[in-house]
């Protein structure tokens, strides 16, 4: 029996590594497997959490596409463990042999150590459509009004638009002192601060939570902030830092620092399995991700590429109709930066420029 190349997720990395692995491998079998029963795209899963979109509309890809690929698709499938030694993958019920093994699994959301928030029922993330899909009960079955949303970054801002667009009031902590402190200057910061507070968001800048009031039913119903305010809630969403999927990977052998440790060619430490996107910590932006895929999966049929674009502080953003977009440093951290800037009645521009370069 010939064993099939198995790609781990069927995110950003691992459709475009699907796709790039069916135009050089035309006749051998691939295996894809993912925890969502839908192939999504993260970055339109406040369209779903919103109720502007349903789990299909969230796809990045054709309805056929796997049909078409001639692709197997093991859908609701998590990987419980890594079997290098036997060249499987150990999944709830049974296990599925790879010739080459990709590990796309992306990134998972992490919870701050705050009293109450890693064991209280109504706390969630916000990374996969999973995740969503918890939260979208949440609101039902609680009949939500109020939610408290941990960081102001894309993915905090992300749950406020959608969760202001079902007409429930949001209040949002974030320890910098101002929003999308990666992406923003004090300028920009502001008019999007100010449209989300036109909207009816409520904003706790410079300010972190220290402690919450948890009911019987282990609910937290309000979040106490470092400055003794209380904020009462119906439910938490932590959106102030994620962290590379890994932890299926324990006992595996593979090496891994921050992420899954790869080589230029998105090898890992075992010469049959590689690694894309953000499980491998190196870029969270999706184009890198989809690149890392196709580099990968060319490396696993023979091909010498490699992947060097490990740039990654780059975003678009579109809140409320105002667009921007944002690369490289937004604020100068050395001496001798130059900076300059131009603003007119519907736009507002920065450039840092050091040594002659942007």
């Amino acid at each position: 029996m010939v064993k099939p190349y198995v790609i781990i997720g069927t995110g950003a990395a691992g459709i475009a590594a699907a796709e790039r692995l069916r135009l050089l491998k035309p006749e051998a079998p691939i295996q894809m497997m993912s925890v969502d029963e839908y192939s999504h795209s993260r970055c339109m899963l406040h369209k779903y959490l919103g109720g502007e979109r349903d789990e299909k509309g969230l796809s990045f890809v054709d309805e056929d596409f796997f049909e078409k690929k001639n692709i197997m698709w093991g859908r609701g499938q998590a990987a419980k463990a890594i079997d290098p030694k036997e060249k499987r993958v150990i999944m709830e019920n049974g296990y599925q042999p790879y010739e080459k093994l990709l590990i796309a699994t992306g990134s998972v959301f992490g919870i701050p150590p705050i009293p109450n928030f890693r064991t209280a029922a109504n706390v969630f993330g916000f990374r996969g459509l999973s995740d969503a899909q918890k939260m979208n009960k949440a609101i039902e079955e609680l009949n939500a009004k109020h939610v408290f949303i941990v960081g102001s970054g894309l993915v905090g801002l992300d749950v406020a638009y959608a969760l202001i667009e079902r007409g429930i009031q949001v209040t949002i902590a974030e320890m910098a002192d101002r929003v999308l402190p990666l992406q923003t200057d004090a300028v920009s910061a502001r008019a999007y601060q100010e449209l989300f507070e036109k909207a009816g968001a409520v904003f706790k800048l410079g300010i972190g939570a220290g402690d919450s009031v948890v009911n019987e039913k282990n609910q937290i119903t309000a979040v106490k902030l470092s400055n003794g305010e209380e904020i009462p809630c119906d439910f938490v969403v932590c959106a102030a830092g994620v962290r590379p999927n890994l932890s299926f990977l324990e006992g595996s052998g593979l090496a891994v620092e921050r992420g899954i440790v790869v080589d230029e060619c998105m090898r890992t430490s075992d010469p049959d399995i590689y690694a894309a996107g953000d499980v491998t910590a190196l870029s969270g932006i999706w184009p890198n991700a989809m690149d890392q895929g196709r580099i990968a999966v060319a490396n696993m049929c023979g091909q010498q590429q490699k992947y060097t674009d490990t740039f990654c502080i780059k975003n678009t953003i579109n809140f409320f109709g105002l667009t921007m977009l944002s690369v490289g440093e937004v604020e100068p951290k050395e001496e001798g930066s130059q900076v300059y800037t131009r603003e007119c009645r519907n736009a507002y521009q920065k450039v840092i420029v050091r040594d002659g370069v942007v």
